[in-house]
């Protein structure tokens, strides 16, 4: 059996429903799980006793992000060691693009993924990039104009939805991804000035410090605006755009248009 991770999060959501249409018997781990919730278990990545891998043979690990480094590890930690307590073979894991480095969350990912190298189990790692969805929200314009400091290089972000595909064809046949690292950034990439050319609106970055002032207030975490910002300065700094990727490989489909993805995501947001 499969055991997908994240519970009612985006991306597990959607990896749920491709991994139901192609016909995988599967389960889904959520902390908020209600008791008698078909084919789910409460999987709370900050309780140890409950996570029950029994019966599970490949574990989708879908980042437990969003928290300090040490929370994330420890969670990530846990996660592991309780996979190989109770014979889980394979876990897929997703992980950060290696573009991503300079990011301030790609620390946890590299440690899970040597963690997950230095295990027992068979393991493939999905090297996601950043979502072309998260990328238009953080771009929402204020009185018609964009001044999230991007800067001008290329994003090569990519479509949840293609990391969902790339990660139901994994999980349909694990043991042939067993030991590969797959990087999963877009195919093609496109600069905040053309999403706000689709919008129709300008694009007036502001300085860095502008943008963590107006970033350090309520109801950002206080470990938010610096992951945040990291994005802002790896992005003006030309870090976001892949030299290749593996996406095309792994999905049924050409990708999906990013530029529109990212639009769509902006509107939303306005």
């Amino acid at each position: 059996m499969i055991l997908i991770t994240g519970g009612s999060g985006h991306l597990s959501t959607l990896v749920a429903q491709k991994a139901s249409v192609a016909g995988l018997h599967f389960a889904t781990g959520s902390r908020h799980a209600a008791g008698g919730q078909q084919d789910t278990r409460r999987i709370d990545f900050d309780d140890p006793g409950s996570l029950d891998f029994s019966e599970v043979e490949t574990l989708l690990l879908v980042s437990a992000g969003y928290a300090e480094d040490d929370v994330v590890i420890a969670r990530h930690g846990a996660v592991i060691a309780a996979a190989e307590r109770q014979g889980v073979g394979h876990i897929v894991y997703t992980s950060l693009t290696g573009t991503g480095d300079h990011l301030g969350f790609a620390l946890a990912h590299r440690w899970t993924e040597r963690r997950l190298q230095q295990s027992g189990m068979a393991w493939t790692i999905l090297r996601n990039g950043l979502y072309a969805e998260l990328i238009g929200s953080l771009a929402a314009p204020v009185d018609g104009v964009i001044r999230a400091p991007f800067g001008s290089a290329p994003i090569s972000a990519v479509a949840r939805e293609d990391l969902a595909d790339a990660a139901v064809t994994v999980l349909a046949n694990p043991a042939s991804h067993a030991g590969a690292i797959y990087e999963l950034a877009g195919t093609d990439a496109f600069t905040i000035a053309d999403l706000a050319r689709e919008l129709d609106v300008d694009y007036l970055p502001e300085s860095l410090t502008a943008a963590r002032q107006r970033l350090t207030v309520p109801p950002l975490l206080p470990f938010q605006p610096a992951m945040l910002m990291s994005i802002y300065s790896a992005s003006a700094a030309g870090f976001l755009q892949a030299g290749g990727s593996d996406l095309r490989r792994l999905i049924p489909d050409e990708p999906r248009n990013i530029l529109q993805l990212a639009a769509a995501a902006l509107r939303a947001v306005g």
